[in-house]
């Protein structure tokens, strides 16, 4: 995010640390674990970590890909692929195909669960059963 004052000076707003954490409620750990991964790349002076507008949007995608589900090398994938050819388009085609697989996987997860509950009560029944059988009140 630039600035340009009357003077005709372009000044380009950085983001902290501190403001990104607070703003996304995340440590700076896991900020600093985002740019060791290369997903994001901040300005450094000294010591001192910038973060550009760019690097904010990122974050909040990555974000948004963690809550939904996605590893760091998904995410990472989904970024490399809307920084070259064919971009937005292969980015949107790529994450598409990511969202259908997410959503198979936890479609999975759900009959796994079911069955695995299913089969739970059965075993539980048969307790039930076999304790009256033997005399034990439950």
């Amino acid at each position: 995010m630039s600035v340009q004052y009357g003077n005709g000076t372009l000044v380009t707003k950085f983001f902290s640390i501190t403001e990104l954490t607070r703003e996304f409620g995340v440590s700076t750990r896991t900020l600093r674990f985002y740019e060791d991964e290369g997903l994001i790349h901040p300005e450094r002076r000294g010591r001192t970590r910038l973060y550009r507008a760019a690097d904010r949007r990122l974050i909040q995608e990555i974000l948004r890909g963690r809550r939904i589900g996605f590893t760091i090398a998904e995410i990472r994938e989904v970024i490399h692929v809307y920084k070259e050819p064919p971009g937005e388009i292969g980015q949107l085609k790529l994450l598409m195909k990511r969202i259908d697989e997410k959503r198979e996987e936890l479609r999975q997860k759900r009959k796994d669960i079911d069955e695995t509950l299913a089969e739970l009560d059965h075993v539980e029944e048969a307790c039930l059963t076999r304790l009256v059988e033997i005399g034990v009140g439950t």
